[in-house]
């Protein structure tokens, strides 16, 4: 059962201080620890960082209907509403040519339409989703598998910088955190539960986007494969035939299941 958090005490430096102590130390904070709790936190607000609770009010609320989802998210950017209307496009960091212009032409579509475009801002498809919805004037979020003062891949300084001015970036992970093997199937999670909507363009077996397809199904969402990928990879077919996945044809499928959303 989901806490109802409406009509909660704002959360304050202090519990944030103590909060950050647990996830960073593991245990109960004393006197020291708490003081450079205060510290961290006072710096990563300078940088525009701020550690959010889910008993704030600008907490995802895509996120925050789900019981799986962190308790606590570093984010840096701006929160809006529209986020709620929100469509993951994610796909392999060895992108064809072909998937990276129909990953660019479904974002740009989208971002025109107010869709909130989410990825992880890795190579490839997520790097290619992301420019095409600032390329609009359009909304996105990025949500990393390192901490929100890490660049990675490094080529996308530039970009995480850009997304942080005009859209959001966020991460589970302390923002000093600088990745794992397994920090990155984590923010998977994140990003499916970020999306109403889960779109793959173009991922092969075992690959990251595949893995947050899985977790966009196991939380109720909706995933569309586009039908190139359907033709070219067996799991899609698979996860069409067998677990209830969308071929994807067009945009206007996405915005009708928005719409029934």
């Amino acid at each position: 059962m989901l806490t109802d958090y409406s009509g909660a005490e704002p959360v304050s430096l202090a519990e944030r201080a103590a909060l950050l102590c647990t996830m960073e130390e593991g245990q109960a904070p004393d006197g020291e620890a708490l003081a450079r709790a205060f510290r961290q936190l006072a710096d990563w607000q300078d940088q525009g960082i701020r550690l959010l609770c889910r008993r704030d009010c600008d907490y995802p609320a895509n996120l925050r209907r789900l019981a799986c989802m962190p308790k606590s998210l570093f984010v840096q950017g701006e929160l809006r509403p529209q986020d709620n209307r929100a469509v993951a496009i994610v796909g392999t960091r060895q992108a064809s040519v072909d998937g990276l212009r129909r990953a660019s032409r479904l974002s740009c579509s989208l971002a025109r339409q107010g869709v909130t475009i989410v990825s992880g801002l890795a190579r490839g498809i997520d790097t290619a989703a992301h420019t095409a919805a600032l390329g609009v004037g359009g909304r996105t979020v990025a949500v990393l598998g390192t901490g929100l003062t890490r660049y990675y891949p490094p080529e996308n300084a530039a970009l995480q910088a850009e997304i942080a001015a005009r859209g959001l970036l966020v991460s589970q992970f302390s923002p000093t955190f600088q990745g794992t093997r397994y920090s990155f199937p984590m923010r998977n999670r994140v990003i499916a539960g970020l999306a109403l909507i889960s779109v793959v363009v173009e991922a092969a077996q075992g690959s990251g986007a595949q893995n947050e397809a899985r977790a966009a199904q196991k939380l109720g969402r909706t995933v569309f494969l586009l039908r190139s990928l359907v033709q070219d990879q067996s799991w899609a077919r698979a996860m069409v035939e067998n677990q209830g996945a969308l071929v994807l044809t067009g945009e206007e499928q996405i915005l009708q299941a928005l719409d029934g959303l």
